[in-house]
């Protein structure tokens, strides 16, 4: 894979010119004590000021200088990365966003098993290498709810453990709609083009890992070997998605955009939305007027539970750091555990907004969904995202498209679950 890399890096920059990064490369001189500098690279530029805060910090407690460079406005991150490696300009510590970014590295990442932080979290990054991403953030995919509608409508949210009970509380909340001021019982959308990511990953994701062990490789595994489904476990997982079908918006069911469904949420027109924990940031941001003036309800998440007795939310960290094993190794892995620690996580936390992957954390975002996260992680409720590992393009160019048509009515369930399977096996015979 090493080979790889570099053979990708010769044809990629070759006729290009070399990326320098001036005075922030690894070895450039420090200003701590200690005369050691670290370079991090960041992907989420939002939180740059945070993180620079965290840096002087660290650098104030132990001397060590740690150089943040932040990217973000569309730029390709790996590609910059690639760059800074073919100049021996690589930084210490750098973002990887999934398999595909990790793969690119394969045999340039150090081993971090044997770093105390790895106990304290079921999101760290491991491949063949080894245990190779520190997560810093957890994003969270549930069936997310308004919890003032679930009152009002004497719904009890623990009482959803199954289809049978999901049925009840959707055939309850419609019946009090009006009274209620709702739009619809879901906000489930299943437009192909722009939302296939929605169905075809998030949701799908379910029948992939709802209810699992975070190690529990069944149902992906299944999938990659020519493209497989579990026919009892995808019948169930098809009646879940008949009845988001049934009780949606029908206006926006296979034409809304993503700013619709999550307004229309914030504002109260709906009891449950199909989207994930991200949309805490446009509620309180975007949409906060709007949610200002549907009382800042309290939110919540529930399992899919397309099968009775599925417990667990889907959770992951949305992109991780992975210390280069040319670098300053020695200091980049002790800052990261500095990050795991009660200091850092105050300011990631309660500063940068991030729902903490730690179990040890005990400080909780002031995000919508932070309370709800935290309480699934500290019970080891949590499922793993092993859609990351499906097929490239098969949510968007075959299975986006046929959640749609189920949507539409122009497939019923039984042509959607054989649908399905044939444009799976397609995809995975590419």
């Amino acid at each position: 894979m090493k080979k790889k890399l570099l053979s990708l890096l010769l044809v990629g920059l070759m006729g290009a010119s070399i990326v320098a990064c001036g005075d922030t490369g690894s070895g450039s001189t420090s200003s701590g004590d200690s005369g050691k500098s670290i370079r991090l690279v960041n992907g989420k530029i939002e939180v740059d000021s945070q993180l620079k805060k965290l840096a002087e910090m660290y650098e104030e407690e132990t001397g060590v200088h740690v150089e943040i460079e932040s990217m973000g406005g569309g730029i390709d991150i790996q590609g910059e990365l690639k760059a800074y490696y073919q100049s021996d300009n690589m930084p210490d510590i750098f973002v990887c966003g999934g398999a595909a970014d990790f793969d690119n590295w394969d045999g340039l990442l150090q081993d971090m098993s044997d770093q105390a932080w790895v106990s304290d979290t079921d999101a760290a990054y491991t491949s063949d290498d080894g245990v190779v991403g520190f997560p810093y953030t957890t994003e969270a995919v549930g069936l997310a709810y308004n919890a003032d509608i679930l009152s009002a409508a004497g719904v009890d949210p623990a009482s959803i453990t199954g289809p049978e009970s999901m049925r009840k509380a959707f055939e309850t909340i419609d019946s009090k709609k009006d009274e209620l001021g709702l739009t619809a019982v879901i906000g489930y959308y299943a437009e192909p083009v722009n939302l296939y990511w929605s169905t075809g990953n998030h949701l799908f994701g379910n029948y992939l890992d709802a209810g699992l062990d975070r190690d529990d490789r069944t149902y992906i595994d299944m999938l990659s070997d020519g493209g497989k489904l579990d026919d009892a476990r995808f019948a169930d997982f098809a009646d879940m998605v008949e009845l988001f079908n049934e009780y949606a918006d029908q206006s926006l069911l296979v034409s809304g955009t993503y700013d619709q469904q999550i307004l229309n949420f914030a504002s109260g027109k709906y009891a449950f939305v199909t989207q994930g924990s991200w949309i805490g940031a446009t509620m309180t941001g975007d949409d906060a007027d709007a949610y200002k003036e549907a009382g800042n309800f309290e939110c919540g998440m529930i399992p899919y539970a397309f099968e009775e007795g599925i417990d667990t939310i889907l959770t992951n960290s949305p992109s991780w750091w992975a210390v280069y094993n040319g670098g300053n190794v020695t200091e980049a892995e002790a800052f990261l555990q500095w990050m795991a620690g009660d200091e850092a996580q105050e300011v990631l936390v309660m500063e940068a907004g991030f729902i903490s992957p730690y179990k040890s954390c005990t400080y909780v975002a002031n995000d919508p969904f932070a309370e709800t996260i935290s309480e699934y992680t500290a019970a080891g409720k949590t499922s793993a995202w092993h859609w990351l590992e499906m097929t490239d393009g098969y949510s968007q160019n075959y299975t986006g498209q046929v959640f749609a048509d189920f949507a539409s009515g122009t497939l019923s369930k039984e042509e959607f679950i054989s649908t399905f399977k044939q444009v799976t096996e397609n995809a995975y015979a590419q």
